[in-house]
């Protein structure tokens, strides 16, 4: 009996292992809600939440491959210029979320426009 509930155990963190883990489109998906979440919310706790899973987002979208990228090894120019839009996604979304966790909502939403730019540049050579 104790071996059943170990294995449907051991069984069940796997599958939930692999539920958590997002593709591109998924991340993709959680950055646009979050980003509308940013542009309209003045509650400190709402924003910070949607400016950490928008950094969540981004550092797991550096772990997968644009379709337009697939078969490029991952030192190829073109995947160093995919990390490098994700990296400046990042670090806009940290000046944010300081902006956010310091009070400053105005702030962080102004700094927040700036990640559609980011994204639009990402969308035109990637996408």
């Amino acid at each position: 009996m104790r071996k059943l509930l170990i294995a449907m155990l051991s069984t069940t963190l796997m599958l939930s292992a692999s539920v958590m883990a997002q593709d591109l489109e998924g991340d993709m998906d959680i950055l646009k809600g979050a980003y509308r979440t940013v542009q309209k919310t003045d509650d400190k706790a709402e924003m910070v939440k949607a400016l950490t899973d928008m950094r969540a987002a981004a550092e797991n979208a550096k772990t997968q491959t644009p379709d337009k990228l697939k078969g490029q090894a991952a030192d190829s120019a073109g995947m160093k210029d995919y990390h490098a839009e994700l990296d400046t996604l990042i670090s806009q979304i940290d000046t944010s979320l300081k902006l956010a966790n310091g009070g400053d909502l105005a702030g962080a939403k102004e700094e927040a426009k700036t990640f559609s730019a980011t994204r639009d540049a990402g969308h035109k050579k990637f996408r």
